[in-house]
């Protein structure tokens, strides 16, 4: 089992940065590939990011490529994602998530345990 737990969230202006963080206890920590997900009021959970065990890898969704970056710390068994340039429609429930198999995934179905979320709402 592994427990995640996310932080960082919170109300900012357009324009504006927030950094969100997952902390995750448990299972080895750095075997895992960890994403972010979306969720927005009446829409489906959508993929934000995700980094491989070793962090050489990211990938994002096309909405945030630029403006978004993930990054992990093995040694805190942390990730992290850092939102810059942010815009209204930004806002949702942002989540965490691990990933057992090796490769990345965008599907939220392909991982394997989730965090509670946190809001993040992006005032015009």
């Amino acid at each position: 089992q592994v427990q995640l737990v996310e932080s960082g969230g919170g109300l900012v202006q357009a324009g504006g940065s927030l950094r969100l963080s997952c902390a995750a206890s448990g299972r080895t920590f750095s075997v895992y590939t960890m994403g972010w997900f979306r969720q927005a009021p009446g829409k489906e959970r959508e993929f934000v990011a995700a980094i491989t065990r070793s962090g050489g890898n990211t990938y994002y969704a096309d909405s945030v490529k630029g403006r978004f970056t993930i990054s992990r710390d093995n040694a805190k068994d942390t990730v992290y994602l850092q939102m810059n340039s942010l815009k209204p429609e930004d806002t949702a429930v942002y989540s965490c998530a691990v990933r057992k198999g090796l490769s990345y995934s965008r599907y939220p179905g392909e991982y394997d345990y989730w965090g509670q979320g946190t809001q993040v709402t992006v005032s015009s």
